[in-house]
């Protein structure tokens, strides 16, 4: 699990200014479209695409054509956001182009969740210095404990560096999620860059827009991320009281409409959301995408097309910079989750995070099966569910 790590410094000395930044589509039958001529110099291209898109070569091979020094990093979705929209058929990207700020790149590969938080720890080792400013960490979405990923970042990076990102997602059907920083990408990656100097800002929000329904029950009985008692009793038999004949039998999928809330009984406001991953009919277990801890309180929660949309326009407010903005980008990761419950309305909570956001920010992003943000209450880093997480990075003028 020994991390990859480089770096890659973006150009500094006689040219001023903020960063640079170009949206970027392609398609298997149409290449690559961009707006303008290419940002050669860019320093950095997000991509995000579903896995036949991601394990198409030619489409990594064209974008590192138009862009020969820039770091690729993404990974596959349940839905890629670009241009105030969603899709499932292209691959979508930004390319960036900073002024003043370094970028350094680390990746490890997992080889079973047990090594979650020992492989944040790994990268955020590679990535510490005096003058990070953030980092952004994209990982396997299927084979990871995610509250131990973060848990291990922040043992290493302390509570101050803002670290946001996401787990990759395969839509709803959950076999095999896809991770590449300027390599093909392959399964059980974990990957980050970090993002250096006193010029770049970087900005946070999370919010769900859910609500809890049926009563609160402790959790008795759990190992890491698989939850076996709520209240002394199997958490599926509970879990399946409230679930209709065919959300029963739609189990794990079914179950994105249900989340469940957990409350730490010791901390007032730390709450999170976590999302079904798997479930065990003989065991009668759960397993989630975060840490169930034992002790904690968790109670099941629905949602409003309105109060989900609600929940996007507060996180992108909340991310928003206040510098300046040009040539910014917006990284919006939001869980597929919200995007099964919402259906054909989920352009609604697109549209309403974009509209909190300035005008002339470059937007893109992915539906995922985890998301990382500080917590809105407590300002720690934590590995959120069916939350919508707005990253933004701005660099100030000299």
């Amino acid at each position: 699990m020994e991390p990859y790590k480089g770096a890659k410094t973006s150009k500094n000395g006689v040219r001023h200014g903020t960063m640079k930044s170009q949206a970027i589509s392609w398609k298997a039958n149409c290449g690559i479209a961009i707006s303008g001529e290419p940002l050669t110099e860019a320093n950095l291209v997000l991509y995000f695409g579903n896995r036949a898109l991601l394990s198409n070569a030619l489409c990594l091979a064209e974008l590192r054509g138009l862009y020969p020094d820039a770091l690729m990093f993404g990974c596959t979705s349940g839905g890629q956001i670009s241009r105030e929209n969603i899709n499932d058929d292209e691959l979508s990207a930004v390319a960036l182009q900073f002024e003043r700020t370094t970028l350094k790149p680390a990746w490890v590969q997992i080889a079973a969740p047990a090594q979650s938080r020992d492989c944040g720890s790994q990268l955020a080792k590679a990535l510490a210095a005096p003058a990070l400013a953030g980092v952004l960490v994209l990982s396997d979405g299927l084979n990871v404990n995610g509250s131990e990923l973060v848990a291990g970042f922040v043992s290493a990076l302390g509570r101050s560096v803002p670290i946001c990102g996401g787990l990759a997602g395969d839509g709803s059907a959950f076999e095999k999620t896809l991770v590449g920083l300027d390599q093909q990408p392959g399964s059980n990656i974990i990957a980050a860059i970090g993002l250096y100097g006193q010029h770049v800002r970087i900005g946070h929000g999370s919010a769900g827009g859910w609500d809890v329904f049926g009563p609160s029950r402790g959790i008795s009985r759990s190992v890491g991320n698989v939850l076996f008692e709520l209240d002394g009793q199997p958490a599926l038999d509970l879990y399946e009281r409230y679930l209709g004949p065919e959300d029963i039998k739609g189990l794990p999928g079914s179950a994105l409409r249900y989340p469940l809330l957990i409350r730490n009984p010791e901390s007032e406001g730390q709450e999170l959301v976590r999302t079904v991953l798997s479930i065990d009919r003989d065991k009668r277990s759960m397993t989630f995408a975060g840490d169930m801890p034992r002790g904690w309180q968790a109670q099941l929660m629905r949602s409003s097309f309105d109060r989900l949309s609600e929940g996007a326009a507060h996180a992108g407010t909340a991310a928003c910079p206040v510098s300046d903005t040009a040539g910014s980008v917006g990284i919006l990761i939001s869980c597929i989750g919200r995007r099964l419950m919402m259906g054909h309305h989920v352009v609604e909570e697109i549209e309403a995070a974009c509209a909190s956001l300035p005008q002339d920010m470059v937007k893109l992003g992915f539906y995922s099966y985890g998301e990382i943000s500080p917590h809105a209450a407590t300002g720690f880093c934590e590995l959120h569910n069916q939350t919508m997480t707005v990253m933004t990075i701005t660099e100030e003028a000299a």
